[in-house]
């Protein structure tokens, strides 16, 4: 039976078990099946970029195309305020990424070609910087900023991968239709703290 809310699969009651098998198959019938050397191509690319295969992939799902540049957030670097120091490690996994640009979105009170400057000197060089989209501005502001820069580059919104740290610069994903959202946390592979959730 279905009704407000029901996304029209199978019921659940007992004696559904072909409804259920029937369910599956079809969902199975949409997904694509690449070919071996589609498939091996774009796990090396997910390499190139410090993507895992799963993000990658999805990422190319939800937009149809591969992914051209990142757009890292201050925050996301752990950068806070002028003297601040990026973890070696996330200098040397920036420094790896290939055949992407390396962009950055510097959050108040850093600026945007200063810090440029300071993380070559950390190893993590970057082609452009912005000062990030703040509070004050509007959703629209916001997505018209992040698309200006992002033109001024010649990439495509849905070709940006954003790499970012609080809710607001998840936000910058929907505001300028960028290709989606990763946590700095997940990207570096670093460990969340205890009590974190």
């Amino acid at each position: 039976m279905s009704g407000p809310g029901h996304n029209g699969g199978p019921s659940l009651e007992p004696g559904a078990g072909w409804r259920r098998h029937c369910w599956g198959a079809a969902r199975a019938a949409l997904l694509p099946t690449l070919p071996i050397e589609v498939v091996r191509s774009r796990v090396r690319r997910a390499a190139e970029l410090g993507l895992d295969y799963k993000t990658y992939a999805g990422v190319r799902a939800t937009t149809g195309r591969d992914l051209v540049a990142f757009l890292f957030s201050s925050n996301a670097l752990g950068l806070l305020r002028d003297g601040d120091r990026m973890a070696p490690g996330d200098a040397r996994r920036i420094a790896d990424i290939a055949g992407a640009e390396r962009l950055l979105a510097a959050q108040p009170p850093l600026l945007p070609d200063a810090l440029i400057r300071d993380l070559a000197g950390q190893g993590a060089e970057f082609a452009a910087a912005i000062p990030a989209p703040g509070l004050g501005d509007s959703w629209s502001r916001t997505g018209q900023q992040l698309c200006a820069f992002l033109a001024a580059r010649r990439h495509p919104c849905d070709g940006v991968l954003l790499i970012g740290d609080t809710a607001l610069e998840r936000d910058w994903v929907a505001a300028a239709r960028l290709a989606g959202y990763l946590p700095g946390d997940r990207y570096f592979g670093r460990r969340a703290a205890p009590g974190a959730g």
